[in-house]
């Protein structure tokens, strides 16, 4: 028996501001009015700079334009949970309390991202020193769990391929790690560019990651446009279905015409015309995409 699912019905669909720009500012508002116009419901807002955000201005703009944000923070070289630098711990943890704090003045319920350790932090390390960084990354992210805690967050870890971290890779990875955090507020957050790098089936990742699993970021296996790529989307949006999952669809990618952001993503060409139709034909292809028949 064959039963049709319309995933439009639950999904909502969203793009981060790191396609047009970096950092995210106050003045990139500027941005809602289209993102609204294409039809999406999520602005993603990557928090880069916490000081540059001027959360009642971002918060009326979100109202003016009908737009519902999503948060996401990364930890570069200087923050770093699994390091043998102590205070670099602190630097997360100071880092996180800022974010934490526009997350909940904006009425999130979580916040997303690699947040166990610095992004790019990727070498073969001895077996003995990944248990101590595994270790690292357990301990502090209790302590990041409490903070988000007195903020009423939750934190949706993502795993990287494995080019940009060598610890978390895939959703067995990330599962194993909130089995040993143990903290009902930790957990999961996936996106589609790493999945086609480090799984070797998307729908079952997403299944592993079960009902630990409130946001999904997605771009082409080469960070273009989705729909143009090798991405088996049909699995992917069985996997979603699998674990009925209801959150938002997050469009994320970026623009090689800002240098700093290109050079930290490796992005050296444009995957379209303009960053606008990337956005449009992206969503275009996810509305179209995520109805599917279960079997």
């Amino acid at each position: 028996m064959q039963i049709r699912h319309n995933m439009n019905e639950q999904l909502k669909f969203g793009v981060s501001t790191w396609l047009w720009q970096s950092p995210f500012t106050t003045e990139s508002i500027a941005l809602f009015p289209k993102i609204r116009a294409m039809g999406f419901d999520v602005v993603e807002i990557p928090v880069e700079y916490p000081d540059l955000i001027d959360v009642k201005t971002v918060n009326e703009a979100l109202r003016i334009n009908g737009l519902s944000p999503s948060i996401c923070i990364v930890f570069g070289d200087d923050k770093d949970l699994t390091s043998d630098d102590v205070s670099l711990y602190q630097n997360c943890f100071e880092h996180a309390e800022k974010c934490f704090a526009i997350a909940s003045a904006l009425g999130v319920d979580f916040v997303a991202g690699p947040l166990y350790a610095a992004v790019g932090k990727a070498r073969l390390a001895s077996e003995e020193q990944k248990k101590i960084e595994w270790d690292r990354a357990v301990t502090n992210l209790r302590i990041l769990s409490n903070i988000a805690k007195k903020h009423a967050l939750d934190i949706a870890l993502e795993p990287l391929n494995r080019f940009e971290s060598d610890l978390i890779n895939t959703a067995d990875d990330v599962v194993r790690l909130l089995d040993e955090i143990n903290e009902y507020n930790m957990k999961i957050i996936l996106d589609g560019f790493h999945m086609t790098i480090e799984e070797q089936d998307i729908r079952k990742a997403i299944q592993t990651a079960g009902d630990k699993l409130i946001h999904v970021q997605v771009s082409e296996n080469h960070r273009g446009i989705p729909g143009t790529g090798l991405t088996p989307w049909d699995e992917f949006a069985k996997g979603l279905a699998d674990v009925n999952y209801s959150g938002a669809v997050v469009i994320e990618s970026f623009t090689p015409e800002i240098p700093e952001l290109a050079a930290a993503v490796n992005i050296w060409k444009k995957h379209a015309n303009s960053q606008d139709e990337f956005a449009k034909k992206g969503l275009e292809f996810l509305k179209s995409t995520f109805q599917y028949t279960k079997i």
